[in-house]
């Protein structure tokens, strides 16, 4: 490969990179932004209305705000692995979205066939995302343990323990969706949901559906299982020393597992980019998809600004003697209907081959 062929590629892959990037922090801003005027007309207050039209700089305002701030390392800390914690959170955050389909497109009537609109299209995509997914709880673990505190370090140990516990169900919920899929590929699991609401999967899999966007609220340490950051018992976790840009790097990966859960719901569950019915498939896909993710994002605010904190062993009592249960049980279910499914048709397919052989015997 010439020096012409690798420059072109990098340029590819940096330009894939940004689309990443850009879109999901500018995503993650504007998410704040709205996560903080939702819950002030829940609870019956002004939101940020001050900076800009409506206060949609406030998220600029902030970012800068948290850029000039002065970054403060601990004296006793562990200064390499103070620093790279928050990058370890951030960076699987990110990765993961490029396996995430948002939609089939042609280019405008350029190509044949539709292609999947994805940085990377892998046939194992979510085994992909579980697998990049799951890196995220050593950030946090780095982070407890590097700033040589005791309520950074209790913070960390129990969200290594929530995050261990509820992914545990999750994977669990998650193998329904492959067994009737039949596949990894993320975007074969939603062409497997066309034809309209009814063969969506949160219809058969509706309970494995609640496990696994209740899971994903304990994943992202979002209220009401925001017990990594109790304020009146830990003060913020594991994040309690850090302060500026490296305090918003944490913050940024919290929002974008959020947004990332989001799309995966849809995706698995929702029919990811395809209508609810075939008479508005002329919207495209990519905005269906959106429309639904922004609708899980709701919820995820909802939930902040309806319940209170569960208490640390409410919280693993659901993880395992409800959820874990749970899913094991639906798994073993679906296991048998499928299997007596496939034992059904063998004995169809026998019962017509006797047919078909009779009257040859005869």
């Amino acid at each position: 490969m010439g020096w012409l062929d690798m420059a072109i590629t990098a340029g590819i892959w940096a330009l894939e990179i940004l689309a990443i990037a850009v879109p999901v922090a500018l995503t993650v801003a504007y998410t704040t932004y709205i996560e903080r005027r939702v819950i002030g007309i829940m609870q019956i207050r002004k939101g940020c209305n001050r900076v800009g039209p409506f206060g949609l700089l406030q998220p600029l305002a902030d970012g800068l705000k948290l850029f000039l701030k002065e970054t403060i390392i601990p004296t006793n800390a562990n200064k390499l692995l103070f620093i790279a914690a928050p990058v370890m959170a951030l960076v699987p955050a990110l990765v993961a979205f490029a396996v995430v389909p948002f939609g089939e497109t042609r280019l405008f009537g350029i190509w044949d066939e539709a292609h999947v609109m994805a940085v990377a299209h892998l046939n194992v995509g979510l085994l992909y995302v579980l697998a990049i997914g799951s890196l995220s709880i050593y950030g946090v673990l780095m982070a407890g343990w590097a700033s040589n505190s005791k309520y950074a370090l209790i913070g960390a140990v129990r969200a290594t323990c929530q995050m261990i516990s509820y992914e545990i169900s999750m994977g669990f919920a998650l193998v329904c969706v492959l067994m009737l899929a039949g596949s990894m590929d993320l975007a074969k699991i939603v062409d497997a949901q066309a034809g309209g609401f009814w063969h969506w999967y949160i219809i058969p899999l509706f309970p494995m559906f609640l496990v696994y966007f209740i899971s994903g609220c304990a994943e992202s340490n979002r209220t009401p299982f925001d017990l990594v950051e109790g304020e009146a018992e830990i003060v913020a976790g594991h994040i309690v020393e850090y302060s500026g840009m490296w305090f918003a790097t944490f913050s940024l990966a919290e929002y974008g597992a959020m947004i990332l859960i989001s799309l995966l719901t849809c995706i698995l569950f929702l029919g990811g980019w395809h209508a609810p019915i075939e008479a508005l498939d002329f919207i495209p896909g990519t905005v269906w998809l959106l429309l639904k993710a922004a609708f899980f994002i709701f919820v995820f605010i909802w939930f902040r600004a309806t319940f209170p904190r569960y208490r640390y062993d409410q919280m693993m009592r659901l993880g395992w003697k409800i959820f874990l249960p749970w899913t094991l049980g639906w798994v073993a279910v679906l296991g048998i209907c499928t299997y007596a499914g496939e034992l059904n048709h063998s004995l169809q397919f026998l019962s017509d081959m006797i047919g078909f052989y009779q009257p040859w015997r005869s």
